[in-house]
């Protein structure tokens, strides 16, 4: 048996912030990152909803990029302190994914996070709050996922805890907040984007009920990210509702080895972090290959190809061509090809050799590996990695 969750109510296109005026409850509090939505003026309308739907508001503000496990513990605390009975996290991934964190600490504040790195370990939610969505970026879509990243800066890890519990309730998934994203963070994001459809296509777990959402999700990211990171927003829009679409494939299909390598190089550094979209652009290319050696995986990558227009005599020159595009679309959008030259060479190449182990070994052991179409060993993980490092070719 097969389980397939979604938010309760997706309300999606232009002013669909406004639902939050229909939302039933008493206090709600709000987070949120950097500053972005308070700008450009959508905090200030978040609130203003809230109000007029009767509820007490207050803010929890400055979540982080890549969330740290103390600010989802300050996050909590507020919450305990503040008791409100809605959750409404707004803007990139990363205030989503710690209010998320901050849900299970405020329901249940004797469990540790350490409790909750485990797989499908939280506890029952809905105790004391539910939890609304409102994403400004379109890439992680964990507006609709079973997903978070939060980060152990003392140990420089990057936990994916994941449990369907933290499926949001309600996600409001309005392109008006996405028209704000640099050109960067629209290239980042897509190919995040990317990445979830194709490694929820290929995953071990996909099915009838995932497979159309990733491909579809590839094919419209596939004709708009280029266009949108131009600054087209009517692509732009299309984009927000692409990532939505790959994010319902993952959560419910899961994730591969991009994803792994991604959360254990993206804190591992002391040069800088590696963001984490951009990780799984430079990495993508690289898994494919690795993944081909498996047939079945070699077929769905060709099924891939053909859906986007591409042309191959067979599985192995349909996916070689699906790779060389997703390698033509990451220089289109300014995305390095190798770690080595990330950010103009920040992170150290001995820095980078000297952990090479150790990475292999979390990476292997992250959640997103098990379902992946092969398993790595330590000795290909490696591999994986100084691939990803020099841009070396994969033939094992």
């Amino acid at each position: 048996m097969a389980r397939f969750t979604l938010p309760r109510d997706l309300y999606h296109g232009k002013g669909a912030l406004e639902e939050l005026k229909n939302l039933k409850g008493n206090k709600a509090i709000v987070v949120v990152g950097g500053g972005s939505m308070k700008r450009f003026g959508f905090l200030d309308r978040a609130v203003s909803y809230l109000n007029e739907a009767g509820m007490e508001v207050k803010l929890f503000e400055g979540v982080e990029p890549d969330p740290s496990v103390e600010t989802v513990m300050k996050g909590a605390a507020m919450m305990r302190e503040f008791e409100p009975d809605w959750i409404v996290a707004m803007g990139g991934g990363s205030p989503i994914d710690a209010a998320k964190a901050m849900w299970a600490f405020y329901e249940y504040p004797e469990i540790t996070f350490e409790d909750l790195i485990t797989p499908f370990s939280f506890p029952t939610l809905r105790q004391k709050a539910h939890f609304c969505a409102i994403p400004s970026t379109s890439g992680t879509a964990t507006e609709v996922t079973a997903f978070a990243v939060i980060t152990d800066y003392q140990k420089g890890i990057k936990y994916p805890l994941a449990d369907f519990n933290i499926t949001p309730d309600v996600a409001i998934v309005d392109p008006d907040l996405a028209e704000t994203m640099p050109q960067k963070l629209t290239a980042h994001t897509g190919m995040d984007a990317m990445t979830h459809a194709i490694e929820a296509y290929v995953s071990t777990l996909h099915c009838n009920y995932t497979d159309p959402l990733a491909l579809h999700a590839i094919k419209m990211i596939h004709e708009d990210l280029k266009k949108s990171y131009d600054g087209d927003m009517e692509a732009r829009d299309r984009m927000h509702d692409a990532q939505c679409l790959a994010g319902m494939a993952f959560s419910n299909a899961l994730l591969g080895i991009v994803h792994s390598m991604a959360h254990k190089t993206g804190a591992a550094y002391s040069g800088g972090h590696i963001v984490h979209g951009c990780a799984n652009a430079m990495y993508l290319p690289k898994v494919i290959k690795y993944n081909a050696k498996n047939p079945e995986a070699c077929a769905r990558y060709a099924e891939i190809a053909r859906f986007i227009g591409l042309q191959g005599e067979s599985d192995c020159a349909l996916t070689d061509a699906l790779i060389a595009e997703l390698k033509a679309m990451n220089a289109s959008l300014n995305i390095p090809t190798c770690i080595k030259d990330y950010e103009g060479g920040i992170i150290d190449e001995k820095e980078f050799n000297d952990k090479l182990a150790d990475v292999a070994v979390l990476a292997i052991s992250d959640a997103c590996t098990g379902s992946n179409p092969r398993i790595p060993t330590q000795e290909e993980m490696e591999k994986l990695l100084k691939a990803c490092y020099y841009d070396l070719e994969i033939d094992f």
